[in-house]
């Protein structure tokens, strides 16, 4: 009767040690981490105008990764698409300069979405080998597919929809519409990186589905808990904020750095200074507007181009538009050239002086909140409010 009772207490165990091991730290599961970017959108690095946005940026990236190493592992890093520039000059070497960053930082994967398709013949085959990055695209030049495995699990990440693989853990690293990746069946997680944002992973039957953080602001962390056959039993999320607060990493500092160089020399062969010069600056304007000069010296808008200088920026042309007058349109060019079109003078907010000079019958342009958001943003200035600023630079 003892053995009988025995045996009944010791299959008890047995049951509740299956039954609660998932609430409890989740016993002698096997753990990965999969640490996913997308749509980054040639997002390099947060501007700095302002710490409420100021999240995100490779470097931060880098230096998150490496500085929680150990507690992040056994991990995948992946990137779901379309992290590339514009297709513009400074947009293809933002291109190149995320490549070469992702091959320092060590992703596993990263795939080609719309905004990569559209420069694919920029960065052919060879991107992969140059830069230590595996590419997952629909191309005749890259991989559809790639396999890894870690921590004893075969991992199949494609960018293909109909190309999941039995027996092995499917990733799809997609750029569709999220409604229509809930109508796939056939893969354990989809990542999205069509820039929709997901607070958090949703399941589809037996899918993980999550997307990247727009413009690298958050690291997504989604961590899956497996039995001993390789069968996800469980997970859990989290985001991680890349603020000021996280070291950056020297290496990938080092690839950005490069990047502002080539800008600066990409600013002196692209953007040519006009023979004719179609705005004033504010010392022309004294000559008749003496108080109100007096009252804008006052102000942060006459000291733009400092913030910009000590950030190293001053020579970058997305950040020197919004610090100067006229650039790119017949106005500043440079401290060398132009210094007398340096800050935010009057001529930023009421149009180029030149005809007003000629006639002064013909009036300055008005003042409207249209003009002040062509640089004041949601990611450089979230706190705007047109009221509120006038106030400021009211003279």
């Amino acid at each position: 009767m003892l053995d009988i009772q025995m045996k009944r207490a010791l299959l008890i165990n047995l049951v509740l040690l299956t039954v609660l091991s998932p609430l409890t730290g989740h016993g002698q599961q096997r753990v990965l981490n999969i640490l996913y970017t997308g749509s980054i959108q040639g997002e390099l690095e947060p501007c700095g105008c302002s710490p409420k946005t100021d999240f995100g940026g490779l470097a931060r990236l880098s230096g998150y990764i490496s500085e929680n190493k150990k507690s992040l592992s056994p991990y995948l890093l992946i990137d779901a698409g379309n992290f590339s520039g514009d297709d513009t000059p400074q947009g293809r070497l933002k291109t190149e300069t995320l490549l070469k960053a992702y091959g320092v930082i060590g992703y596993d994967a990263v795939a080609f979405g719309k905004r990569e398709k559209a420069l694919q013949d920029n960065f052919p085959s060879p991107v992969s080998k140059e830069n230590k990055v595996r590419v997952v695209a629909d191309s005749p030049h890259y991989s559809r597919s790639v396999l890894i495995n870690r921590n004893k699990l075969n991992i199949h990440i494609s960018s293909n929809p109909e190309s999941s693989e039995k027996g092995k853990i499917n990733i799809l690293l997609s750029d569709l519409p999220v409604s229509e990746l809930r109508e796939i069946k056939g893969w354990d997680i989809i990542i999205n990186s069509s820039g929709e944002l997901m607070e958090g992973p949703g399941r589809t039957g037996k899918t993980f589905m999550t997307a990247g953080y727009p413009k690298g602001k958050k690291l997504g962390i989604l961590t899956l808990y497996f039995d001993r056959s390789g069968k996800i039993t469980d997970f859990s999320h989290r985001w991680q904020p890349l603020g000021s607060n996280i070291k950056e990493d020297a290496a990938v500092r080092g690839v950005l750095n490069d990047y502002d160089s080539r800008v600066a020399m990409l600013l002196k062969e692209d953007i040519k200074p006009l023979t004719e010069v179609k705005y004033l600056g504010a010392e022309r304007c004294a000559e008749c507007h003496q108080p109100f000069v007096e009252s804008w010296k006052k102000t942060k808008h006459a000291s733009a181009i400092s913030s910009l200088e000590h950030a190293g920026k001053s020579f970058d042309p997305e950040c020197v538009i919004c610090h100067t007058v006229g650039f790119g349109e017949g106005g500043f060019y440079s401290m060398e050239a132009t210094p007398g079109l340096a800050n935010v003078q009057c001529e930023v907010c009421h149009g180029p002086g030149r005809e007003h000079l000629a006639d002064f019958e013909k009036p300055l342009n008005a003042i409207t909140e249209s003009v002040c958001l062509k640089c004041h943003t949601r990611d450089t200035s979230p706190d705007f409010s047109y009221k509120n600023y006038l106030e400021k630079v009211k003279h």
